[in-house]
């Protein structure tokens, strides 16, 4: 096997860093860190580096036609100006923010933002999917209790959906007309036990051209290429242990972009993995497809 090369974005480095976004019409990479309050951006054809603050945890961003993010954050969800830095809330969080926040999510071809959360106490299943379509959102349902793993199949006929505390990626049947999620089955489970086959908890995931869903390995240090039927069909290890999600990027969306994670990291894995809380970037040979924006 050739060996992959890994680089980190120049000042890249957060604190626990999430879903990067590829905007395909600035052919910029976003991204966020949810500890650090922020959503990041960096121009990769000037090495450019921006940065907005927000009040709150942000967990998901999508881009929108018309300029600027929806950012879903823990007191709610806001568009971002990012010419200006000015937030607008939306819609208020449906949700004890006090012990719960939205986290991963991801927008569906007909322009639904589709977001999950998680409660701060992550031995209870308080979590759950919700959906967001013109400024109006529902809950879902799927319980669980760090939703994660948010994607769509390449035929839109399924979504993906993981609970990162119980290890397990599940897959559901889903109507994009309707925006109905049907039933649903594990995709794949990993072990809980910690050991030499322990592969980490899955947690951000993105899906190729040809249907394979790509899943960063929380604490496992990985990506796992999974097909359509969960096989592995690839494994990159990364320097990092805690990366949290990938995305394609670039102009031939042959770039997979990985955030990851500093915080609460030992000094001794931060010394041993210096790229920890970095933005990583490596080419693939399967590329991805552009994210789906959001319709306010």
């Amino acid at each position: 096997m050739p060996v992959i090369e890994i680089h980190a974005l120049p000042d890249s480095r957060v604190l626990l860093g999430e879903c990067p976004l590829w905007h395909p019409t600035e052919q910029a990479l976003y991204w966020i860190d949810i500890a650090g309050h922020a959503v990041h951006r960096f121009d990769p054809s000037g090495c450019n580096h921006r940065s907005w603050p927000l009040s709150s945890e942000p967990g998901c961003i999508a881009w929108m036609a018309d300029g600027g993010l929806v950012v879903a954050m823990r007191s709610g969800i806001a568009m971002l100006n990012t010419d200006n830095g000015t937030v607008h809330f939306i819609c208020e969080p449906p949700y004890d923010a006090s012990r719960i926040r939205f986290n991963d999510g991801r927008c569906d071809a007909a322009g639904r933002l589709w977001i999950g959360t998680l409660s701060d106490d992550r031995s209870k299943a308080l979590g759950a999917l919700y959906v967001l379509e013109r400024g109006s959102i529902r809950k879902v349902g799927n319980p669980c209790t760090v939703s994660n793993g948010l994607a769509f199949s390449k035929d839109n006929r399924n979504l993906y959906h993981a609970d990162t505390t119980a290890h397990r990626i599940s897959v559901y049947d889903f109507d994009l007309a309707s925006s109905a999620l049907g039933g649903g089955q594990v995709f794949k489970q990993f072990t809980e036990v910690r050991g030499t086959n322990y592969q980490g908890r899955p947690d951000g995931a993105s899906v190729d051209s040809e249907g394979a869903y790509w899943c960063a390995m929380y604490e496992g240090g990985k990506l796992l290429r999974l097909s359509s039927e969960g096989a592995l069909l690839q494994e990159v290890e990364l320097p990092v242990r805690c990366p949290t999600m990938p995305a394609f990027g670039g102009a031939d969306y042959r770039t997979l972009y990985v955030t990851s994670v500093s915080s609460k990291r030992s000094e001794k894995e931060l010394k041993e993995l210096p790229l920890s809380g970095c933005v990583l970037s490596l080419r693939v040979d399967v590329p991805g497809t552009p994210e789906y924006p959001y319709k306010p």
